[in-house]
């Protein structure tokens, strides 16, 4: 028997005009360029966004005042193809270091052709988060992955 999870996944896809090399180390390597810095959890605002580039590297903030808060921690890094970290960031906003209560985000990267990738990101799991509905309809609230893939976007631009 499959059980169906309480709180359904939230995805976005994009199609962007880089090959499919750039657009994973745009997405990985430079998350800070195209991560709203007006989304976060620490109690200072953001200097930086980080996600190390490595299965095991941590997904964090890093204050203004060189605090640092962590978000989830990356669970595969398969370039240039899927990345996968977990969020564990609980509906209170607050991180969670209980890897039971994650969810996870599965970026997948897909080439279409020369300088076209297809970018799909599922946030799934937000059933195992404390709190997920919330954190479920905030993300929904605010446009979603799609919103976030859109600012991603702008940042390849801004790459080339």
């Amino acid at each position: 028997m499959t059980t169906t999870p309480s709180i359904p996944p939230i995805s976005g896809t994009s199609t962007v005009g880089v090959s499919i090399a750039d657009a994973f180390r745009v997405f990985s390597d430079s998350f800070d360029a195209w991560w709203p810095h007006q989304y976060h959890i620490g109690q200072v605002d953001v200097a930086e966004v980080v996600l190390e580039p490595r299965a095991g590297g941590r997904w964090y903030e890093r204050g203004i005042d060189g605090s640092e808060c962590d978000w989830g921690r990356v669970l595969a890094w398969e370039p240039p193809h899927r990345l996968v970290f977990t969020w564990q960031i609980n509906g209170q906003w607050q991180f969670d270091p209980d890897p039971e209560r994650a969810s996870e985000i599965e970026v997948r990267f897909t080439s279409e052709g020369p300088g076209q990738t297809r970018v799909e990101v599922e946030h799934r799991h937000v059933d195992r988060l404390v709190g997920g509905q919330a954190i479920h309809d905030a993300i929904n609230g605010g446009g979603g992955w799609t919103v976030l893939l859109d600012g991603f976007a702008k940042a390849l631009a801004n790459d080339g």
